[in-house]
């Protein structure tokens, strides 16, 4: 899998940008401020229908115009071409992939598989413990469309249930309780199943290319402890009731489960050092990559965006060996970086206010 050509109007600092793309490595160089991330997020929101960096498409418009579009053609894992378009245009975002137009995101992840490293992954080890739920529910996410299916169901009914608490609607709490457990225990098994195989792979590369002898694995802390039936819960959530309504918020289940980054010295995120903590993030998107090839079978692709700059020389080159199950990965450097020898099979593009020229 992997894109072919894209092409990107109106996005942030891009005006126009036409670029072939047909090769497994895609390396964008360019001074700070250039264009590289804009060219980067314009394919996440290509591959997903939104962006890494903001929640408002709408502050991604070209300052001046009244909106962008990004196309592209993507040949899928049965080598056959694609065409998907994503264009934001009079506060609506449009979505069609050859030519028919979607309602329903969930369709391109499952299309067109891409995992982003970007800076702010640093928060999956110091960041608050909704970034770590975010990481993992998008990581299985990729690979199952139940599992998407279930969070967007749970959601929806802690939705109603927090409407419930905030109106005092005691009388029909009974229902959300059932509907809630329900829903929240079979996302609580497959959060558990998630770990472990994340774990099967995550402290191993860890210790590898750290060398630092450490030992990392991640623990998962439901909310709701070791329940093991919808009973349990229900139970619980009838005995905490009066706490929910004296904090109009339902404070128990899987939107406040948590997922912790332990050494043997305590939380890592305390223990390590700055350059073990930028690893230790980036090294999280490739296991990611890898429990994705294990679920699935297939490559995603990769949109490498300035994480190896923290890394001093020796630990960048062990983990680009490490990049080995991806279909295509895009990679953004500084000029004076050289990170590849010649034998390898890239494009590169050279980034100056938002255009992008081959460079030989």
């Amino acid at each position: 899998m992997r894109f072919l050509n894209v092409k990107i109007c109106n996005f942030r600092n891009i005006s126009l940008a036409e670029t072939p793309t047909d090769a497994r490595d895609i390396i964008l160089t360019g001074e700070n401020g250039q264009g590289k991330t804009n060219f980067i997020e314009a394919l996440y929101t290509l591959s997903y229908g939104s962006s890494f960096r903001t929640q408002h498409l709408k502050e991604a418009v070209r300052h001046g115009t009244e909106g962008f579009s990004i196309s592209g053609e993507f040949e899928n894992e049965y080598g056959e071409t694609e065409r998907i378009t994503t264009s934001f245009y009079e506060g609506k975002r449009r979505i069609l992939i050859d030519g028919k137009e979607i309602n329903d995101r969930k369709e391109l992840i499952y299309r067109f598989p891409c995992i982003a490293f970007i800076h702010d992954d640093i928060g999956f080890i110091k960041g608050e413990p909704d970034v770590r739920r975010k990481f993992f529910d998008q990581m299985m996410s990729l690979h199952s469309p139940s599992f998407f299916d279930s969070i967007r169901t749970y959601r929806i009914i802690l939705s109603q249930r927090n409407a419930a608490i905030r109106n005092n609607q005691r009388d029909i709490m009974h229902l959300y309780d059932q509907r809630l457990a329900s829903a929240g225990l079979e996302i609580m098994k497959e959060r558990a199943a998630a770990v472990y195989d994340f774990n099967m792979i995550f402290p191993s590369l860890f210790r590898k290319i750290s060398e630092s002898g450490m030992d990392l694995d991640i623990r998962y802390q439901p909310s709701w402890g070791d329940f093991q039936s919808e009973s349990e819960i229900i139970s619980y959530l009838e005995e905490t009731e009066e706490r929910d309504l004296k904090m109009m918020t339902t404070t128990s289940g899987i939107h406040r489960d948590r997922f912790s980054v332990m050494s043997p010295s305590g939380p890592f995120a305390a223990v390590g050092s700055t350059g073990q903590i930028r690893l230790c993030s980036i090294l999280f998107r490739i296991s990611e990559a890898r429990y994705f090839t294990k679920m699935t079978g297939k490559q995603p692709v990769l949109l490498i965006d300035d994480v190896l700059l923290e890394l001093d020389a020796a630990k960048r080159s062990m983990l680009l060996s490490e990049l080995d199950g991806y279909s295509q990965a895009f990679f953004t450097f500084l000029p004076r970086e050289s990170y590849f020898g010649s034998e390898r099979d890239a494009l590169t593009y050279n980034a100056v206010n938002g255009s992008f020229s081959g460079v030989n």
